[in-house]
């Protein structure tokens, strides 16, 4: 990956590491399947009507849509509600890197490199290091869903794989306008009428503010340039990012809600970036001839 992309890349780990500290606020004023449903809502609906149409098959606008939005989100969303804390929870999603990198091998063939394999396993070893030290006072159920919503991200990225979006953003936006119904269908089945009354007549500053860094900053910035990226790269050579995640999640949460990494977890997370590093290493031969041809025209 370039240099500006692999910035990009970086951004986007701090971003979505601080969104889970502040979906953690966001939960104290909605229900969590509410939350979502609103998440995707205002960001499919405003934005819609100034952006493009997606240009790839509707099928992948569908599938993206109802694996990210309904199942990743909505799994995360119910697991922080039921207890799963929030710099656990930006550590376990990250499992999402497994699930992308198997089904992308499954399903397109692609065959990671080498010092990839080494670098996401010295990566995943450093989150085994956190998981290990954090996993005793997490409760079981939240942890699961957590590894349902992770398995969701993976069935995303390997569509949005297979999609090749030209635009990032518009893919994003459109495949929004899947998940609010289901997730609103969903609120109403298992939180109730009588709890999303409540949480919308007594919205005030603290919720609106959640809501709009989960809907900029963390979606339609975020995903739009994560989409951008893995219409440039393979998977196993973007997916890797997100292992940063949980170092900037775990510190996020340590500022702003008392959660205090040990020194395991510090440890865990100098791995991670070790073997982050590791598998973002060009082969010698690509060193030695200086520049590599793109993966794809911008």
């Amino acid at each position: 990956m370039s240099p500006r992309h692999t910035a990009v890349a970086v951004l986007i780990a701090v971003v979505w590491g601080v969104n889970f500290v502040v979906i953690h606020a966001g939960l104290q004023h909605f229900p969590p399947l509410l939350f979502s449903a609103l998440r995707f809502t205002f960001v499919a609906i405003p934005a819609v009507f100034v952006v493009g149409r997606p240009r790839v098959p509707w099928r992948w606008v569908v599938a993206v849509g109802a694996a990210l939005g309904v199942g990743s989100f909505g799994l995360l969303f119910v697991a922080i509600n039921e207890g799963m804390p929030a710099g656990l929870s930006s550590l376990v999603l990250q499992t999402q890197v497994i699930f992308t990198v198997a089904f992308a091998g499954l399903a397109l063939g692609e065959q990671p490199r080498r010092a990839q394999v080494v670098g996401a396993s010295i990566a995943l070893a450093g989150l085994a290091v956190i998981a290990t030290d954090r996993a005793s006072s997490a409760p079981v159920l939240p942890f699961l869903l957590v590894i349902a919503a992770a398995a969701m991200w993976g069935v995303s990225n390997v569509c949005t794989r297979v999609a090749q979006p030209p635009d990032g953003l518009a893919l994003m936006v459109w495949a929004s306008l899947v998940a609010p119904l289901p997730l609103l269908g969903l609120s109403f089945a298992f939180e109730g009428s009588h709890e999303i009354g409540d949480a919308l007549s007594g919205i005030d500053v603290g919720g609106i503010a959640a809501l709009a860094y989960i809907v900029g900053p963390s979606t339609l910035f975020g995903f739009a340039a994560w989409s951008g990226l893995l219409r440039r790269y393979p998977a196993a050579a973007v997916a890797p990012f997100t292992l940063l995640v949980p170092i900037f999640g775990i510190a996020a949460a340590a500022l702003t809600l008392g959660e205090r990494p040990s020194a395991a977890e510090l440890a865990g997370a100098a791995i991670v970036i070790a073997g982050l590093l590791y598998g973002l290493a060009r082969p010698r031969s690509q060193r030695s001839y200086g520049k590599v041809a793109p993966a794809s025209a911008s």
